[in-house]
């Protein structure tokens, strides 16, 4: 076994004496335990998840689905880039979603804008899908769709090969399909990447780099 457990841990002891979890000789990506809790993985707005060290290939068509919980109007989602400019990136900008796609030809934006009420960004839990399919981009939210045109026809496939960087990215790495830099604040879930036909599941807790993360547990009510 070569990842963490994920879960809480109290009231452990050894030999009849109980061990103070409170003052640790050392401590490595362990969170407090929520009175109420949510499946999902917790974002503390400081950092970001890691996915796929040996880089993750777009190409022509891939579909991303996820559900996210936010009080923050600004956050990363989802980038994933390549040593040109070839890239997907998904943010929430001014309480906007923003999918954008580059081929290679140009950057294309599709925008989800709330109407009314509608706010994306009240804490509660919302279903995001994106998908790029060649040339063709569109972003879906609450079963809201959103489609945008591509005057690049010819151009159809983001030829990446760099890591998934989810909830924000390093300092030291460039996204060429992301406008903002501020790391997600809130909770994410249910992250889905699907390749013709073939769907992969993301486990936070397996990131080969997390920082501010915290797999399988969201605060009921955040703080």
């Amino acid at each position: 076994v070569t990842h963490s457990i994920p879960a809480c841990i109290g009231n452990m002891t050894i030999n009849s004496k109980q061990l103070d979890k409170e003052s640790p000789v050392s401590i490595f990506a362990v969170n407090k335990c929520y009175v109420t809790v949510q499946d999902g993985t917790f974002f503390d707005g400081s950092g970001f998840a890691a996915l796929v060290r040996e880089g993750y290939k777009v190409r022509s068509d891939v579909n991303i689905t996820l559900e996210f919980r936010t009080t923050a109007v600004h956050g990363v989602l989802l980038g994933v880039s390549s040593a040109k400019v070839d890239a997907i990136g998904l943010e929430i900008v001014q309480g906007k979603v923003l999918f954008h796609v580059n081929n290679g030809a140009g950057r294309i934006t599709a925008t989800y804008e709330p109407r009314g009420t509608n706010n994306l960004c009240d804490g509660k839990w919302h279903k995001l899908q994106a998908n790029k399919s060649k040339h063709r981009i569109s972003l879906i939210i609450d079963g809201n769709l959103v489609q945008t045109d591509n005057p690049y026809i010819q151009s159809t496939s983001a030829d990446t090969n760099n890591p998934i960087y989810i909830g924000g990215y390093p300092a030291d790495v460039k996204q060429n399909c992301l406008t903002s830099k501020s790391s997600f604040r809130g909770c994410l879930r249910n992250l889905v990447l699907t390749k013709s036909q073939h769907a992969e599941f993301f486990d936070f807790s397996r990131a080969f780099d997390l920082r501010g993360v915290f797999p399988h547990s969201c605060p009921g009510v955040e703080h």
